[in-house]
């Protein structure tokens, strides 16, 4: 089927079915985080080349950025089986006994939100990433005894976005740390330069300057953008993503130049508005605008900050100057602060 004909509205396209195919299955194929790419194949390179399993890798960075990707690339470089889940979902020591005893040699146990595990799991995962074994207690009172159950190597990997949360015996026992940050705009036109070719559309190089400028520099959010782009150039039976329709796009789905959203402005306002440009704490302000306080940090605090809108403080959240000129309001000024 050629590139166009996706486009037109009598061509049906299943919602996002080919989303899966978006994500990068090899090193070779994931664009961006240059250095910590050369590392990593090296590290597997020599992992392979021993027959050994690779040593845990933790995995740090705002949401978006390919934490997920990078786990399930380490596992097809290695050849090995992967395995996924996130900490809230191992509720109990015994899940994870579960599935340690039955992984497969050299297998990569990707555990999400790893920031979140449980003490007694923790713990638990101190000795099986040491010593490939597992400390269980059988019977009760008087009659209890320890038993040590062998788990065949593995490699555990471990994501967050919340870094400084994770404790510091958990963390030193990882060998590999990775941290990712925010893409390059160069990258991000890669991305969607790949995405759009996976999604079998067309877009003009205009049209994806002006999208990369917007996407937050986060591969999720770009993937995202790109395809409510592509509904809108189908809708109006366009053969390609044109500029205009980035442009109209954007504006339909309230996203300005910089990639605020609705929201975003409205957390900018609010400081300037209520609290006079700050400071205020993290819980007044997720009140105030309707998040939880989880949310305003891990979603929308990051970019705000990368982009020089907000600072943290001691005393809360402050607006900086820059925050005053995008809403093109002078300091002090109060007055329609709300983006339409």
């Amino acid at each position: 089927m050629e590139k166009n004909t996706l486009l037109h509205p009598e061509s049906p396209l299943p919602e996002d079915e080919r989303d899966g195919t978006l994500r990068p299955r090899l090193l070779a194929e994931f664009i961006g985080q240059d250095i910590l790419k050369a590392n990593l194949a090296d590290y597997i390179s020599a992992a392979r080349g021993r027959g050994e399993s690779l040593d845990h890798v933790f995995l740090s960075g705002p949401p978006g950025l390919g934490k997920t990707t990078l786990a399930r690339i380490i596992a097809a470089e290695m050849g090995v089986e992967f395995i996924e889940t996130s900490a809230p979902a191992l509720d109990k020591p015994k899940d994870l006994v579960g599935i340690l005893t039955n992984l497969k040699p050299k297998s990569v146990f990707f555990i999400d939100e790893i920031h979140r595990l449980k003490p007694a799991i923790e713990e638990m995962l101190y000795i099986a990433m040491e010593d490939y074994a597992l400390d269980w207690v059988i019977g009760q009172g008087p009659a209890a005894r320890t038993m040590r159950l062998p788990i065949p190597p593995f490699t555990l990997a471990g994501a967050t976005t919340k870094a400084g949360m994770v404790t510091s015996p958990l963390i030193s026992r990882f060998g590999i740390l990775c941290h990712l940050s925010l893409y390059e705009k160069a990258d991000i036109q890669a991305i969607i330069s790949r995405s759009a070719a996976i999604m079998n559309i067309v877009v003009e190089d205009a049209a994806a300057q002006k999208l990369a400028a917007c996407s937050r520099f986060t591969p999720r959010i770009t993937n995202r953008l790109l395809r409510r782009m592509r509904d809108f150039a189908q809708v109006k039976k366009l053969p390609a993503v044109t500029l205009s329709v980035i442009e109209e796009g954007l504006r339909r789905l309230e996203i300005d130049e910089l990639g605020l959203e609705r929201l975003d402005r409205e957390i900018l306002s609010m400081i300037i508005e209520r609290y006079g440009g700050g400071p205020v704490g993290a819980e007044n302000l997720a009140i105030s605008v309707g998040e939880s306080v989880d949310t305003l940090e891990d979603f929308y605090e990051p970019f705000l900050i990368q982009a020089g809108l907000i600072q943290r403080t001691s005393r809360g959240r402050m607006v900086t100057a820059l925050a005053y000129k995008h809403l093109g309001l002078s300091a002090g000024t109060a007055d329609g602060l709300l983006w339409r």
